[in-house]
């Protein structure tokens, strides 16, 4: 009856964490170093990319190269802010949120209650001897503007060593390897949106910062060119892809979509340390899977009109329909006609050898909500002493024993220095119950728990022992009753 009570208790908690907790820290996208993010909006066969630059280093020697399955029309190319790629990471970014148990010698007494760049043309000076370069090594300068502060080619090619070797010759700077990777484009009949900054255009701006570029172009493709960005990469990089849809989920075709470990208790030490937590978190939920997989770390329907939260908790106000509209996001839905706008965060990790393939995604019609969140709860305070309040010590010292065996399944920590988590809650209880806790005194032992949930506490797994010892005692003595002479 007691572990019935205690479980009932548990989902009780759990329910009410839904409603009464608060959000206290976050993991953005600025924790991985090598990183990029990008915009994704999908809409029946058009598709709207947008990319950040952070750049860092001589303006001078930027460049991007993306793979695009049309020619771009200049009114397919905009400048956006930089703000919207902050506002969606700070909004769909994984979670610690913070919750406090009541005082059980106290109960509480309820109450019933109810930005567009101007564009300009492309100068022209040059553009004569830049064709006949061009078309010299097999490449095709399909379309040339200038939009805010970038110079910007839309070029075809027949083969990835004369593109190379053109776009070294007019001052972009590209990776040695870059014709291995571009060949496969080429066979594919894919154009490439080649970008430059013009520095003087660039000091209009009053700002030395490069401002995030978006594209839109329709095709029945729906994907990612992920391998120009491995070409002059010795590691791994990650990359936080914000999707939006009428519909629902967008997920990976090509690799796994895998939800990040979430809704873990985890120890209240980790308050001070959630940035450097779920780094390692998914460092090993990385390793685990394989590292080939596309995780989810957040997905919703966000649209404006839709009732009720769009996250648990949320750390500010959502996404507002001017911001949607930055993001790509025009859909009629935005203004109260009927539409959805469903937001999916994903989160890849990539490297040559694991990632042959650029990312393909489709959307899905799944709508079911999901976040990356991590669960502190802070003990009850006054005075425990009531036989309630010794129960819950008790139970208290359980609980803190599963959050450390959490969290070395879920970064791999060493957890047996931290034996004074659990001495805190043992010491507030009298001698004969601290003496009843099993294993209080003993290191914890280490595991590598995968993705599985907590162990059972060490008092049901004596239970069971014990039971299993009267069965093989009563199955002793009956054999000897019946055997006696």
């Amino acid at each position: 009856m007691r572990t019935l009570f205690l479980l009932l208790a548990a989902l009780l908690a759990q329910r009410s964490h839904a409603f009464c907790g608060f959000y206290v820290a976050r993991a953005d996208a600025t924790l991985f170093n090598d990183r990029s993010e990008v915009i994704l909006v999908r809409d029946g066969q058009r598709t709207i990319v947008t990319m950040s630059n952070d750049f860092q280093g001589d303006v001078k020697d930027f460049a991007m190269v993306v793979p695009v399955p049309v020619v771009l029309r200049q009114q397919d190319i905009r400048i956006v802010d930089r703000s919207v790629f902050s506002m969606l990471d700070a909004y769909s970014s994984p979670r610690l949120v913070e919750y406090h148990d009541e005082n059980p010698c106290h109960p509480p007494v309820l109450y019933e209650a109810e930005m567009d760049a101007v564009s300009s043309p492309m100068p022209t000076a040059n553009a004569s001897r830049m064709k006949a370069e061009a078309k010299e090594l097999g490449v095709t300068i399909e379309a040339q503007y200038a939009v805010g502060e970038y110079d910007i080619l839309i070029l075809s090619a027949t083969e990835s060593t004369g593109l190379k070797q053109w776009l070294i010759q007019n001052g972009y700077r590209i990776p040695e390897t870059a014709h291995e990777v571009l060949d496969p484009y080429i066979r594919s009949n894919l154009k490439f949106f080649v970008v430059k900054v013009d520095v003087s255009r660039l000091q209009l701006t009053g700002s030395n910062l490069l401002r995030p570029i978006q594209i839109r172009y329709d095709s029945h493709k729906f994907m990612l060119p992920i391998r120009l960005g491995m070409a002059n990469s010795k590691g791994s990089q990650d990359m936080v892809v914000y999707a939006f849809t009428r519909t629902g989920r967008v997920e990976c075709v090509n690799y796994r979509t895998v939800k990040v470990p979430t809704d873990r208790n985890i120890p209240l030490f980790v308050k001070q340390k959630f940035g450097p937590f779920y780094k390692d978190l998914f460092a090993r939920a990385h390793r685990r899977e394989g590292r080939n997989v596309v995780f989810l770390e957040y997905a919703w329907n966000v649209t404006p009109s839709f009732g009720g939260m769009k996250c648990d908790p949320c750390v500010g106000p959502p996404p507002m329909p001017r911001e949607f509209a930055e993001a790509g996001v025009d859909w009629g839905g935005m203004n109260g006609g009927g539409g959805q706008v469903f937001f999916t965060r994903l989160h890849v990790r990539y490297g040559r050898e694991k990632f042959p393939q650029d990312l393909v995604f489709q959307v899905t019609p799944n709508t079911e909500h999901f976040q990356a969140r991590y669960v502190l709860t802070n003990p009850a305070t006054g005075d425990l002493s009531c036989a309630s309040g010794q129960d819950y010590l008790e139970d208290l010292y359980y609980r803190r024993h599963r959050e450390l065996e959490e969290l070395h399944a879920l970064t791999g920590w060493d957890i047996n220095k931290r034996q004074g988590y659990l001495k805190e809650i043992s010491d507030q209880l009298p001698e004969e119950r601290r003496n009843g806790l099993p294993g209080w005194a003993m290191p914890l032992e280490p595991h590598d728990g995968g993705d599985a949930g907590p162990s059972a506490p060490p008092s049901d797994r004596l239970i069971v022992l014990g039971t299993l010892l009267l069965l093989v005692l009563g199955l002793w003595r009956l054999r000897a009753a019946n055997t006696a002479p």
